[in-house]
């Protein structure tokens, strides 16, 4: 526990690390790390060691730890935050954060070493399509361990908390995830593949099926739609399956691979006609904030998440899990463009305070204090 004169030193571990960004759980540490360490906090994240190959130990005051893993696709996670948390044990730090419920069974060990410990567990992991067999066993009971090994469990949506009641018995405390929203977008920078304004539909995220971006993509390709419908995202493997969906020969489809850029994302974005969010096992969504941020227009996948997030349909429209509802919600959509931009003008607002990244880093304060304090 730390004097009133001893700063608060919180290890974070679980994602690629700092400042790497490529998913919503890397972001998180960015945006939530650095407002951390402006508030007084000693901030110590754990990069995966093999994608850094400048190594610096403090970066904007981030104090950044360089673990090992065992470097195979369904291992290399799970065994990164297994070496990060023995080093974090041995460690003074006073309170351990991890993320991914997958990590659930590794708060043993923390148990045992008597540290404080809190974990964001993130979507309902064991229903997505990638985990099978035995890989969807794990991550269900690895969550149900989180719930037992860790001193307090965070998740992102009211839904959430919901599940975890529900399926472990187990509370949890509702810390949303944030968002950074932005005004004005340069048209411009949409140029580089040949669209224009509102000329086009947009997805965005990785090409793996729990996105649904073949039914979609299929639900499009069905309908009348002249507009282009832009798939921004990729995976960082050789897949099958994503491979199949890039192969489809349509002149309205665009793959633009990943975008890195955050202003040339952030004008896809806001440029769109409509965002189609296929996002079917998570909690709250970066893609989807972005698109509230953003300005779009949305047209969402019907699922208890994403009615929370649109605040039931005043933000956007949903879709069912079918081609041909797909199809009709772009003829909609297009039959209805004042409401499109209806939906444009007012996405903002649903950032509701519970979205701004400096009241979530408020409320992680709070729990990692009270642990520390414990």
């Amino acid at each position: 526990m730390p004097s009133s004169d001893k700063k608060l030193k919180v290890a974070i571990m679980g994602a690629k690390g700092y400042p790497y960004v490529y998913g919503g759980y890397d972001t998180m540490i960015k945006e939530l790390g650095e407002r951390l360490t402006e508030r007084g906090v000693v901030v110590r994240v754990y990069n995966h060691r093999s994608l850094f190959e400048d190594r610096p130990r403090f970066i904007n005051g981030i104090e950044c730890i360089y673990t090992p893993a065992i470097e195979t696709k369904s291992l290399t996670q799970l065994t990164h935050t297994f070496t990060s948390m023995i080093h974090a044990c041995f460690s003074d730090v006073d309170v351990i954060f991890v993320v991914n419920s997958g990590n659930g069974p590794f708060g043993l060990i923390s148990k045992l070493f008597r540290k404080p410990t809190a974990i964001n567990v993130d979507g309902l992991e064991w229903l997505r399509p990638k985990w099978k067999g035995m890989g969807s066993k794990y991550f269900f009971w690895a969550s149900k361990m989180a719930t037992k090994f860790y001193d307090q469990v965070i998740n992102d949506s009211e839904e959430m908390r919901r599940v975890y009641l529900e399926l472990f018995n187990a509370d949890s405390k509702v810390i949303a995830y944030g968002a950074n929203p932005k005004e004005t977008m340069d048209s411009k920078l949409i140029e580089k593949w040949n669209l224009e304004s509102k000329s086009y539909f947009l997805i965005v995220g990785r090409l793996v099926p729990d996105n649904n971006a073949d039914l979609i993509i299929e639900g499009f390709l069905k309908s009348d739609s002249k507009r282009i419908f832009a798939i921004v995202g990729d995976v960082p493997f050789e897949d099958e399956w994503a491979n199949r969906l890039k192969n489809i020969q349509d002149s309205r489809l665009l793959f633009t691979g990943y975008v890195t850029d955050p202003d040339e994302l952030a004008a896809l974005y806001g440029h769109s006609y409509a965002y189609f969010h296929g996002h079917e096992f998570g909690g709250t969504n970066p893609a989807m904030l972005k698109a509230l941020g953003y300005g779009c227009a949305i047209l969402a996948l019907n699922t208890p998440f994403n009615q929370e997030m649109l605040q039931n349909g005043k933000h956007g429209w949903y879709f069912e899990k079918c081609v041909d509802s797909v199809k009709e919600i772009v003829e909609k959509s297009e039959t209805e463009p004042e409401k499109m931009e209806e939906f444009r003008l007012t996405a903002r607002t649903g950032l509701t305070q519970k979205y701004n990244w400096d009241f979530v880093t408020d409320q992680y304060l709070e729990v990692f204090e009270a642990l520390a304090e414990k």
